[in-house]
């Protein structure tokens, strides 16, 4: 155990980050302002076997800082240069406030900005393409909050955060404060839809495509249905949005892999399950040969499940042969949690729940056809 932080909420969960050394770095989140936050890193590359406490801090001019709170952390590590990280603050001063910064050694940060704060703040999901990081995210109206979250907006920076343009290459004056900017990327507000963000990848021309959820409301159950799986891709002129397919809760989620400029995949728990209108689902594969036009499910990763499966995440830098990763869970009471992961071919592995040894092989998960 490197960290107990005295807590059942997942909001605390950490978030691993590989340097181009092979040290593995744990950034332990908060929910909030109520417990503190944690940077470890192995005391040896590719070595899980012992970690040390960083004494991370950041530079306001003159001034260094402590870190000791952030939420929502998202680490990218641009080689040579070091980190780059997305996260949340709260109350600085929107109830959720997006932040920026970076670091050469994970030790010194810099940069730290605010990038956007309409109204009650935001959700985002960041990623880094060849030659730009960036972020797509929502907002929270006033006087609704967060379960009316809406719009996608996407910003991003070629130069680690010294400048930050739309994706046209506009100029962009932070911290982004007004619901109608040039970040905008649609306005689902107008059409009475939330939006839930899932992920956000670089296409062979280093151009965003976005993924996410749209539903009509934030309560669980049919009512809100559909819930829309959609991608807006740009394509060097416009945004192009074309929706996937539906399943039946907000928090549904899911990743892209993107193979070839033809060879799309969608990896999410599309399919029911059998907790129903919770989140997850059953797991399901999904091709596009024509850059997210259309779609088409070519594989049912999982089926006659005992628990819903959710938040399916790709692998950086992946290998043919494991590509994506997920956990089960029941969806109505707490319940153990197995770990699976996924080949190109869609061939799904759980690894073992209980190890008696320093190795062990995973358990082949038997996969059906549409």
């Amino acid at each position: 155990i490197l960290l107990d932080k005295h807590t059942d909420d997942a909001h605390d969960n950490p978030v691993i980050s590989l340097d181009a050394a092979g040290y593995i770095w744990i950034f332990s989140t908060s929910h909030g302002t109520s417990r503190p936050s944690w940077i470890h890193r192995s005391a040896r590359p590719w070595d899980i076997s012992e970690f040390e406490l960083i004494p991370a801090r950041y530079s306001d001019g003159d001034q260094q800082h402590p870190i000791t709170n952030f939420s929502y952390m998202q680490v990218w590590q641009t080689r040579p240069a070091g980190f780059q990280a997305f996260f949340t603050r709260y109350g600085a001063p929107a109830k959720r406030t997006l932040f920026y910064m970076r670091s050469a050694d994970g030790v010194a940060w810099e940069g730290w900005q605010r990038l956007a704060a309409i109204e009650e703040g935001h959700y985002q999901v960041s990623g880094s393409g060849r030659t730009r990081t960036g972020t797509m995210f929502n907002y929270h109206p006033n006087g609704k909050g967060l379960n009316w979250r809406t719009n996608l907006y996407y910003m991003e920076t070629a130069n680690r955060g010294e400048t930050w343009t739309n994706v046209n290459g506009e100029s962009l004056a932070l911290p982004i404060v007004q619901v109608s900017n040039p970040a905008l990327v649609h306005d689902y507000q107008s059409a009475g839809l939330n939006v839930y963000l899932k992920d956000l990848q670089y296409d062979d021309h280093d151009h965003p495509v976005l993924l996410y959820v749209t539903s009509r409301g934030y309560q669980s159950g049919p009512e809100n249905n559909p819930r829309t799986w959609t991608i807006a891709r740009w394509d060097g002129h416009a945004w192009q949005i074309h929706e996937i397919g539906t399943s039946d809760n907000n928090y549904d989620t899911g990743e892209l892999h993107l193979l070839a400029p033809d060879d799309w995949r969608l990896i999410g728990p599309t399919i029911t399950g059998p907790q129903p209108f919770n989140p997850g689902g059953e797991m399901s594969m999904w091709q596009s040969i024509d850059r997210g036009g259309s779609w088409k499910q070519i594989r049912q990763l999982t089926q006659s499940s005992s628990m819903n499966h959710n938040y399916a995440r790709r692998v950086l830098n992946a290998r043919p042969e494991f590509i994506a990763l997920w956990a089960d869970g029941h969806g109505r009471q707490p319940s153990e949690s197995r770990l699976y992961f996924v080949d190109e071919r869609g061939d799904v592995y759980r690894l073992p729940v209980q190890m008696d040894a320093e190795t062990a092989l995973p358990e082949r998960v038997e996969a059906v056809r549409p």
